[in-house]
């Protein structure tokens, strides 16, 4: 076994490094590799030489990995694999790690003996780190020494250089995001908690450590280790919930040197959260092995539903939708050579693996049903209430696409549509309450802007399955508004509006409002966010007048520079406009002080200026051109576009505010109380 490993060690050297192309394109278009220059770029540059350090971890060299964020913005990412090669590589002259670091697609992961299985396909992860960077620092333990190198933007600024001794082995990269590229440049430490928790999980048995040593911030130190793997990440992700089968089902078999490894648990919510993985990558759209994965299901439980008499003779087979129903489960495929569909990796294309999944995972499955018979007797029961549902909501659905068919004359009575039928230009303006969406009407244009008003709260689908939802009128009104159906019959090709906008009132009942209308969106119609049709209006809080001046103030913050511009006083309280109407009257103090020193002189005194505000309570409050000018007009409004980043943390948000468990979100409420302000109750 010594020498297998010796072997595999003298494998990854030098001649391990392929080269395929220079690194100039990136500085010129950096969103071409990691997707943007915001936010999601700058973490993605962490996520790129963390990757690195999986990859080692996956190859079984690396045990344990640890990220810093430094002071002067300045990130540390440190391993314990095997150090990055340093020895003059043939093809370019330089030594293996200036290949790397300067190189496009320059990597141990194309020769086919630097890595047997990695989730940097592509090769340039930490080239384009390099490239991106003002300034990065490489720092290796490898064959007793330690060597050492500084770049800038991409460029050596020395040689490769020996600087001490060594008795262990590893990587170290350190490097700073140029400011000149970066439109963003403050890390976000949720967000690389989150990631590298999953990382974690995902990898079972090794260790990462996540430390905050940034200045201004409270130092702190995360250590994740999980010996069950993905097994463990069910758990995390099913806590608080109330579970149907206990134990929670876990397979991980190797095949055709590629390796399968899946676990599962039901729970009793109606939702599916199924998350699969290639090489530790996630892939948001599935691919072939999440084809394999629902495969198999279906399959598997519907012949042991009939083996055991749970599913009767007369009883239809159960369906992909009725399995998935409160399914929560992780698919985790480790393969040689990933086909990924995009640069982003979003959907895994490898035709063999929906084999392989299908064959271990169903083979396992059958296997577990069989040794916990209680256990798969609560699963299949759980999927025969799906199934009566389903044909509940079948003909529901039925009866709302048969009302929506003749398109433009049997559409809700409360919408008023617009003129035009090109999808791409048309709005459609859900709004809270009639005498909002009265306002609404008159003050739209006609041509591009719909107006669907809701009476009261729409129903929390957080706890209801789609037969239950298919009898709310005001969510039966907005699928036939909408055009394109629902759930898993949705066709974002028959959308009848791009642009959907959720326009509340700016109080409790219009964020509540807001919530459950997200919740709507996230379970039932994904596309819509996931394709950036959903925005929210932001209409003014306050109104503003100075004689004949009329100004609109979005924040408390805008509101005081108003005031200020004009001359008002920035420390008065602020009264809002009681029930009579009667307005808070701000005087300049030192209009006032200049008309009583004039006073004494026999001058006529000056008149104090006056500056009305109005508190806007709820959009009825406005007049439909105030409305249009503030909040619908596209060349003045301000919307806000609705995305998801991680559909995973999405998920335990809505589940939290809006499931059946009360502590947490109990608990929720008694962190953050603190940070509300302006509470209306």
């Amino acid at each position: 076994m010594a020498k297998n490993e010796e072997q595999k060690k003298d494998s990854y050297g030098a001649d391990a490094i392929t080269v395929l192309e220079g690194l100039d394109p990136v500085r010129k278009r950096p969103g071409m590799y990691i997707g943007s220059t915001s936010a999601a770029g700058l973490h993605h540059l962490i996520w790129e030489v963390v990757d690195n350090s999986i990859d080692e971890a996956m190859a079984g060299y690396a045990t344990e990995i640890s990220v810093s964020l430094l002071p002067d913005r300045m990130v540390e990412v440190i391993d314990n694999g095997r150090g990055i090669p340093v020895e003059k590589h043939k093809a370019t002259g330089f030594s293996a790690l200036e290949t790397v670091l300067t190189k496009l697609h320059a990597g141990g992961k194309f020769g086919g003996t630097g890595y047997k299985v990695s989730g940097g396909l592509h090769g340039v992860g930490v080239s384009v780190v390099n490239a991106l960077s003002e300034y990065l620092k490489a720092e290796i333990h490898r064959d007793g020494k330690i060597w050492q190198q500084e770049y800038s933007v991409g460029k050596p600024k020395s040689d490769i250089k020996s600087v001490g001794k060594t008795d262990h082995t590893g990587t170290t990269i350190t490097f700073k995001a140029d400011s000149s590229i970066f439109t963003e440049l403050e890390f976000n430490w949720g967000k690389i908690l989150d990631r590298l928790r999953q990382q974690s999980y995902l990898t079972k048995g090794i260790t990462i450590n996540v430390l905050d040593k940034r200045e201004g911030h409270r130092e702190k130190h995360y250590r994740f280790h999980f010996e069950g793997g993905i097994k463990s990440y069910i758990k995390s992700l099913h806590r608080g919930k109330t579970v149907k089968n206990e134990t929670v089902f876990y397979v991980d078999k190797e095949i055709n040197n590629s390796r399968v490894e899946v676990a599962l648990q039901y729970n009793d919510e109606y939702n599916e959260n199924v998350l699969s993985f290639a090489n530790n990558i996630h892939n948001p759209e599935g691919g072939t092995h999440l084809v394999g994965f629902r495969s198999a299901l279906t399959r598997t439980l519907n012949n042991y539903g009939r083996s055991k008499n749970i599913l009767k003779e007369k009883q239809e087979n159960l369906s992909g939708e009725d399995v998935r129903e409160g399914l929560t489960a992780i698919i985790s495929v480790k393969l040689a050579d990933p086909q990924f569909e995009g640069q982003t990796k979003g959907k895994l294309g490898n035709a063999e693996m929906k084999g392989y999944v299908e064959q271990i995972f169903g083979d396992a499955l059958s296997t577990f049903l069989e040794e916990h018979p209680k256990e798969a007797e609560a699963i299949i029961g759980k999927c025969v209430l799906s199934a009566q549902a389903r044909l509940a909501a079948r003909s529901a659905r039925a009866t709302i696409l048969r009302k929506g068919a003749l398109e433009g004359m049997t559409l809700p009575g409360k919408l008023a549509d617009c003129s035009s039928r090109h999808p791409e230009e048309c709005e459609l303006y859900i709004v809270e309450g009639d005498s909002a969406g009265g306002s609404a009407k008159q003050g739209r244009d006609r041509r591009f802007q719909a107006i669907l008003p809701l009476r009261g709260k729409i129903l929390n689908v957080e706890r209801a399955r789609l037969d239950k939802m298919l009898a709310n009128n005001e969510i039966k009104n907005l699928i036939i508004a909408l055009g394109a159906n629902i759930d898993e019959q949705f066709d974002l090709e028959k959308l009848r509006y791009h642009r959907i906008i959720i326009m509340t009132d700016a109080d409790v009942d219009g964020a509540h409002i807001r919530t459950l209308l997200l919740t709507l969106f996230f379970r039932h119609f994904a596309p819509l966010l996931n394709n950036g049709h959903i925005y929210i209006a932001q209409p003014p809080l306050y109104q503003l007048k100075k004689g004949a001046s009329v100004a609109y103030a979005y924040s408390d913050e805008e509101k005081e520079k108003i005031i200020t511009e004009w001359g008002g006083m920035t420390d008065t309280e602020i009264i809002e406009e009681d029930e009579d109407g009667e307005k808070e009257i701000i005087e300049s103090e030192e209009d006032a002080n200049e008309g009583e020193g004039e006073g004494k002189k026999g001058v006529k005194s000056k008149a104090p200026t006056k500056i009305a505000i109005q508190r806007y309570k709820g959009l009825g409050e406005m007049n439909p051109d105030q409305l249009w000018n503030t909040t619908m007009n596209p060349a003045s409004r301000i919307v806000k576009q609705v995305t998801i980043e991680d559909a995973t943390k999405a998920d335990q948000v809505f589940d939290m505010l809006m499931g059946n468990n009360v502590a947490p979100r109990k608990n929720f409420i008694q962190t953050h109380a603190k940070k509300v302000q302006n509470l209306d109750i």
